[in-house]
């Protein structure tokens, strides 16, 4: 069991008895191991698959399971199953599995949920400190406005939770923010275009429940890719609330395709976002990786 003390606000450490009290009627014993820094989790969880452990927990929000992920992504599915009590704020990643966001429920899915093999994301990039990185998304990734919205949020926080968090990063970020002229280019189809974001989806939620991609499938061996194009901020206002609800996609200026591969080059660098962090800039390349985790669902 992986576990960032520092999620929910703090709440995660301050009631780390009771979850423990819960983890363990529940008939687990685990080993636990607490995380001290950003990063920690994908360390722990490559320890964790090396010593042979069959179930790795990750207890924490989006981030945390997101960096457990990076830990597992190599193994190809020989690696530990995954389950997962989320204590974020947004707990973005559940949403599509129907993992119960409440400790209790999700510690029995831990318990005795069924195992479903997920594919993953991967994206190539441009680290913050110019070299070339790859990272692993379990859930969204995108370049565009959305990578300086992540980073707004990340350094403000969520007080009052990650719904309004993402919504007021949105519309604070588009007020000063100017659509791109970028090539998108997905699988063997090429876009020329001015665009305000790419969002590359394995899950269909992200941002604190926006419903961004409605018909993804973290099994189906692709990744579902919506191109914004040139929306103006009347649009982004008027159209904002559709994005909870997944009605935004008949957009006339929403363009959805299935891939394995996308590319993103705009004229100039413009941040990416991967699982809610934002880890560097494009020119960006996001494949899938399809079959190599194992998540414990709802049986």
């Amino acid at each position: 069991m992986i576990v960032n003390p520092a999620s929910a606000n703090g709440r995660t450490g301050r009631e780390w008895p009771e979850i423990a009290r819960q983890v363990n009627e529940a008939g687990l014993e685990p080993d636990v191991l607490v995380t001290e820094r950003p990063g920690h989790a994908t360390e722990l969880a490559r320890e964790a698959a090396a010593s042979g452990s069959e179930l790795v927990i990750a207890v924490g929000g989006d981030g945390t399971i997101s960096e457990v992920v990076n830990g597992l992504a190599d193994l190809d599915g020989a690696g530990p199953e995954l389950a997962v009590i989320c204590r974020g704020s947004g707990c973005d990643f559940i949403r599509t599995f129907g993992i119960p966001k409440k400790t209790p429920g999700a510690v029995q899915v831990a318990a005795t949920g069924t195992p479903r093999t997920l594919d993953l994301g991967r994206v190539r990039f441009t680290g913050n400190d110019g070299t070339p990185r790859t990272r692993y998304f379990a859930n969204v990734a995108s370049a565009g406005m959305t990578g300086i919205a992540a980073e707004r949020v990340n350094e403000s926080g969520k007080p009052l939770g990650a719904t309004v968090a993402f919504a007021w990063a949105a519309v604070a970020t588009f007020v000063g923010y100017h659509n791109s002229a970028m090539r998108v280019q997905i699988d063997d189809e090429r876009l020329e275009l001015v665009s305000n974001n790419v969002i590359v989806a394995n899950c269909k939620y992200f941002a604190g429940g926006m419903k961004i991609l409605p018909d993804a499938d973290p099994a189906d061996g692709l990744l579902d890719v919506l191109v914004w194009g040139d929306v103006s901020k009347l649009d982004l206002a008027l159209n904002l609330h559709k994005l909870y609800r997944g009605t935004h996609v008949t957009h006339p200026k929403a363009t959805i395709r299935r891939a394995r591969e996308v590319t993103v080059t705009p004229a100039a660098p413009l941040p990416i976002e991967v699982d809610g962090e934002q880890p560097g800039v494009t020119p960006v390349t996001f494949d899938v990786l399809p079959s190599v985790l194992r998540l414990r669902v709802p049986a």
